[in-house]
C-alpha cells in the first residue's frame, strides 16, 4: 500500500511532522554517528599517528573535509540527473561503508585510500537525503523550518554519540580496559562502519513509505538504457578515487580543486537559469547570497575538527562540572548536544512567532547566527584569562562558548537547508542542495588555512604562550563574524524582495 503514495498525499500529512521524516531522521542519525566520529578524529590522528605538524595538520584537516563537503555537488547533480534521490544514497552508503572498514583493518597504512572512499560516498548520501526531506512538504508550507529542525537534531543525536565516543575510544579515556591499546584507532574507525550499515538497513526498509519521492528521473526511457547510465556512474565514482588519494594526500591540489569546483559549479547553474523564469532566478540569486555568508560561518565554526580540536587535546583541563571527560571529546560532541535540547524547541518556536507574525525572515536569522557566532568565539578568546601556569584553561567556560554557538548553528544551518528547498526550481533541487554543501567545502577549505595561520604563529611557543596565541586568533575571527551578522541584518530586506513570497 505505502509503495503507491503519491507525493500529494505525502504532503497532506495531518500534524507538524510526516512520518517519513522520522524513517530519514534515524537514517541520517546513524550516517551522522559514522561522519563525526571518523570526523573528531582526524587532527587527533594525524597529529599522534601521521605525526604532523600542527599547521599541515590544519591544512590536511581543511583539505580532507573539504573535499567530503564538495563532492555532494557532483553526486546532487548525478542524482538529478541519471541515478535518482534513493539509488544515490544507496551506493554512497556503500562506498562509505568501505572505507569505514579498511580505516578499521588498518588505519595508519590505508589512511587516504579509506577516507577517499568515504569522500566519494558521502558526495552520493548527504545531499539527496536533505532533497527528499524538503519533498515531503508542499511549498510553502510553514511546518517546513520545523521539520528540517527536527531532522538536524537528528543529524546531531548521531553527531553526539559517534562525536564523544569515537574520540575518547582513540585516545583510551573510554572502554580502556575493553578496547586492547594496540587496537584503540581500529575500534573507532570500526564503531563508524558498523552504525553506518545500521543506517543503510534503516533506508532499505523504509523507502516504501516515500512513495515517488526519489525514484529514477530516467523512467521515460528504456531500461536497458538507463541501467547503462546507472554503471557507468558507478564504475566512474569507483575510478575517481586514486585521484581523490593523490588530492587528499597533497594540499596543493586542494588549492586546485577548489579554484575549479567553485567556478565551475557556478557556470552549469548559470546555464541550467536559462531555462528558468525571472521570478525563478531572482530565488536563486537570494539563496545565493546566503551560500556566500554560510561560507564564511563555516570557515570560523569549522575550527571544531582543526584549530579548536588541539586547542581542547594541548589547553584544557579534563573536568567539565566536577566529571573527568575527554576534552577533545567534548569539543567534538558538546555542540550536538545542545543542539539535539534546542533545536525541535526552537522550530516550534519559528512555528509560534509564524502564527502571531512575528518571525523574522529567513536573512534576518541567518544575521542572528553570526551574532551568537561571534558571541561564541568571545568566550573561546576570554578562556585564556583563566588559564594556570601550564596553559591548561577552564573545559566548563570552554564549553558555554559552544552552547553560545549552538544557537547561531540552528540560526543557520537547518534553516539553511529549507531555504534552499524551497528557493530552488524543483528540477534542480539536488544541485542546490550540492552546492549549499560545496560553501561548506569552501568554510571547511578556510577553515583549514584560518587554523594553519594560528598554529603556524604559535611555533615552537609554551604551551602557556600557544594558549595566548589562539585565544587572540579566535577573538580576531568573533570581530568577524559579529560583522557579518551586522551587514546581513542590515541588507536583509533587499535579499527578502528576491525571495519574494518564500520567507
Amino acid at each position: 500500500m505505502e509503495q503507491k503514495l503519491t507525493i500529494e498525499e505525502i504532503q497532506n500529512f495531518k500534524g507538524k511532522y510526516p512520518k517519513q521524516l522520522w524513517y530519514l531522521f534515524f537514517s541520517e542519525m546513524w550516517e551522522r554517528f559514522s561522519f563525526y566520529g571518523m570526523r573528531g578524529m582526524l587532527a587527533f590522528f594525524m597529529v599522534s599517528q601521521l605525526k604532523l605538524d600542527e599547521e599541515t595538520t590544519n591544512l590536511q584537516y581543511g583539505a580532507t573535509q573539504a573535499f567530503v563537503y564538495a563532492f555532494p555537488f557532483i553526486g546532487g547533480l548525478f542524482a538529478d540527473k541519471i541515478l535518482g534521490l534513493r539509488k544515490s544514497l544507496f551506493w554512497g552508503g556503500l562506498l562509505m561503508i568501505v572505507g569505514s572498514v579498511i580505516l578499521s583493518l588498518d588505519p595508519k597504512n590505508f589512511f587516504f585510500l579509506g577516507i577517499s572512499f568515504t569522500i566519494v560516498g558521502t558526495g552520493f548520501f548527504k545531499p539527496n537525503i536533505s532533497s527528499m526531506v524538503g519533498q515531503l512538504y508542499k511549498e510553502n508550507d510553514v511546518r517546513q523550518d520545523a521539520g528540517f529542525s527536527l531532522f538536524y537534531a537528528g543529524v546531531n543525536i548521531g553527531a553526539l554519540i559517534g562525536g564523544y565516543i569515537c574520540v575518547a575510544v582513540a585516545e583510551g579515556s573510554l572502554w580502556s580496559g575493553f578496547v586492547p591499546e594496540n587496537l584503540r584507532w581500529n575500534f573507532a574507525f570500526g564503531f563508524a562502519a558498523i552504525v553506518m550499515v545500521v543506517s543503510l538497513l534503516t533506508f532499505t526498509q523504509t523507502q516504501k513509505s516515500l512513495g515517488e519521492i526519489g525514484l529514477s528521473p530516467l523512467q521515460h526511457i528504456e531500461k536497458s538504457k538507463r541501467r547503462i547510465r546507472e554503471v557507468v556512474t558507478y564504475i566512474g565514482s569507483l575510478a575517481i578515487i586514486p585521484v581523490i588519494i593523490l588530492m587528499v594526500a597533497n594540499t596543493v591540489y586542494t588549492d586546485y580543486f577548489m579554484m575549479v569546483i567553485g567556478p565551475a559549479s557556478l557556470l552549469y547553474l548559470l546555464n541550467e537559469m536559462r531555462s528558468f523564469s525571472l521570478a525563478e532566478n531572482k530565488k536563486l540569486i537570494a539563496a545565493f547570497v546566503l551560500i556566500i555568508f554560510s561560507i564564511v560561518f563555516w570557515a570560523f565554526f569549522e575550527q571544531s575538527g582543526g584549530s579548536l580540536s588541539l586547542f581542547a587535546i594541548n589547553n584544557l583541563h579534563n573536568s567539565l562540572l566536577g566529571f573527568e571527560v575527554s576534552p577533545n571529546g567534548v569539543n567534538n560532541a558538546a555542540n550536538s548536544l545542545f543542539v539535539i535540547v534546542f533545536a525541535t524547541v526552537m522550530g516550534l518556536f519559528w512555528i509560534w512567532m509564524n502564527a502571531r507574525k512575528i518571525e523574522p525572515n529567513t536573512v534576518v536569522k541567518f544575521g542572528l547566527g553570526f551574532l551568537f557566532l561571534a558571541g561564541g568565539f568571545w568566550v573561546f578568546y576570554y578562556t585564556q584569562f583563566f588559564a594556570d601556569a601550564s596553559g591548561k584553561t577552564s573545559l566548563n567556560l570552554f564549553t558555554f562558548g559552544w552552547f553560545i554557538i549552538t544557537f547561531g548553528e540552528l540560526c543557520l544551518s537547518p534553516i539553511g537547508l529549507s531555504a534552499m528547498s524551497r528557493l530552488s526550481p524543483q528540477k534542480t533541487q539536488a544541485v542546490m542542495m550540492g552546492i549549499w554543501y560545496l560553501a561548506s567545502a569552501y568554510g571547511q577549505y578556510f577553515a583549514g588555512i584560518l587554523g594553519a595561520n594560528i598554529a603556524s604563529a604559535s611555533e615552537n611557543s609554551t604551551n602557556l604562550e600557544k594558549l595566548i596565541v589562539y585565544a587572540d586568533g579566535y577573538k580576531q575571527l568573533a570581530i568577524y563574524a559579529l560583522i557579518a551578522g551586522v551587514v546581513l541584518i542590515v541588507i536583509s530586506p533587499l535579499v527578502k524582495n528576491l525571495m519574494q513570497e518564500v520567507k
